[in-house]
């Protein structure tokens, strides 16, 4: 399917601007995709080079974690769990612990830990994977879960509203939380359905009513605190967890008698081989959603959605916030740039502004994960990974609408 996909990305491309061409006198249309297949060739680049030192630093970490034996024991904590999640997975390989850390890493919005922590459970993973070349069951779960996971500290949006003067930053903090929820839910619960997984069960239901009401727990503290307080704390308590388990590690496997700095350096290693390793999925990727964005196609498509939103009695003002949820999926940044534009166009405090930052915190960037995390491991054939994902961001978009109507309409 992904490659019938990428490949419609480009004729989209061509026919949109053919019309822009033809219809529109617009005789510069081709050399702006042209021009954006350059710039997103050269940002590919650049973002696997950026991950180089990231990856190098977590893979070390994560090899001294292995060695020390906590993985494992992380491992077995959640083995009744995954192993109804995810059966093909046993129930003391070292998978678990890394997804495991990589999903904790997620919640706390801890982006730059989240990514290599998550290549490495994909890593892990493929090791399972008796056809190397197509996604497993337990793989497509796992990117699901990472394009729809929930982020308990959203703060760059925080930090963008107050930028723009807003009168309340944190007011989208518990809608945010309420549609990233939704998004994570069905995106299970799509996964679940077509791999057959059965979430009645009591094991589960234990597990995932112990998180949401853990979840519960800190919307209720943190939707109390300002906007100052809460980045402080976020932020505290954040990188404390982090820089404690990278101490953690280090005692542990020094306890146990093991060379960490050679165990770190061997892990180290491997940084450098996945960064390169995704340059070619993540290059194809971008390039063809550059020449989407390039050809005007995303912008017709927004502007097709308006009208039909207005022609059918609907409020106008849920068309302003769409250009954000046409994006996400596709581009982080972009949609951040949508969301930047909103503000600036309609206000801070204008219900397109409050509408388009819950859009923007209620999913990840579907195609950038997918195009990262399966690069890395060489898959071709993603199966129902980008339907699954999609359904997440439908829903995440869905419930960024409902709460933004119940919260700020």
């Amino acid at each position: 399917m992904l490659h019938r996909l990428w490949l419609s990305f480009f004729v989209i491309a061509f026919a949109a601007g053919c019309f822009q061409w033809l219809w529109l006198d617009d005789a510069a249309v081709f050399q702006r995709i042209v021009q954006s297949t350059f710039d997103m060739s050269s940002l590919s680049v650049e973002l696997a080079i950026g991950l180089i030192g990231t990856l190098a630093f977590w893979l070390g970490i994560m090899k001294l974690a292995e060695a020390s034996g906590l993985v494992a024991r992380l491992a077995r904590a959640l083995s009744p769990l995954f192993s109804r999640l995810m059966p093909e997975v046993p129930p003391n390989h070292p998978a678990m612990g890394s997804m495991t850390m990589n999903l904790s890493a997620n919640v706390l919005g801890l982006d730059n830990a989240a990514t290599p922590l998550g290549l490495k459970a994909m890593q892990d993973l493929q090791q399972l994977n008796p056809v190397k070349d197509t996604a497993s069951n337990a793989q497509i779960l796992f990117l699901v879960l990472n394009t729809s996971s929930v982020t308990l500290f959203p703060i760059t949006i925080f930090l963008y509203r107050a930028q723009q003067g807003a009168s309340d930053p944190t007011s989208v903090f518990i809608p945010i939380l309420i549609a990233t929820c939704c998004s994570t839910l069905a995106g299970l619960l799509m996964v679940s359905w077509v791999q057959k997984i059965r979430l009645w069960e009591q094991v589960t239901l234990l597990y995932l009513g112990g998180f949401v009401a853990l979840l519960l727990a800190f919307i209720g503290y943190f939707s109390t605190l300002t906007i100052d307080e809460l980045q402080r704390q976020s932020s505290l308590v954040g990188n404390l967890l982090i820089f404690s388990a990278i101490v953690g590690f280090l005692l542990c496997a020094h306890r146990k008698g093991i060379n960490i700095y050679e165990t770190f350096i061997e892990g180290a290693k491997q940084g450098f081989e996945v960064a390169i390793t995704i340059i070619p999925y993540l290059l194809a990727m971008l390039v063809a959603i550059g020449v989407l964005r390039a050809s005007g196609a995303l912008d017709g498509f927004v502007w097709l959605l308006r009208e039909l939103i207005v022609f059918v009695g609907l409020d106008g003002r849920l068309a302003d916030a769409l250009p954000t949820a046409i994006m996400k999926p596709f581009s982080g940044s972009g949609a951040r740039a949508m969301m930047l534009e909103t503000m600036n166009s309609h206000g801070v405090d204008s219900f397109a502004a409050y509408l388009s930052s819950v859009i923007q915190g209620s999913t990840e960037t579907t195609f950038y994960v997918l195009a990262v995390y399966f690069g890395s491991v060489g898959i071709r054939h993603s199966r129902h990974a980008i339907v699954c994902g999609l359904t997440a961001d439908l829903a995440g978009i869905i419930a960024a609408i409902t709460v933004g109507y119940w919260f700020f309409g």
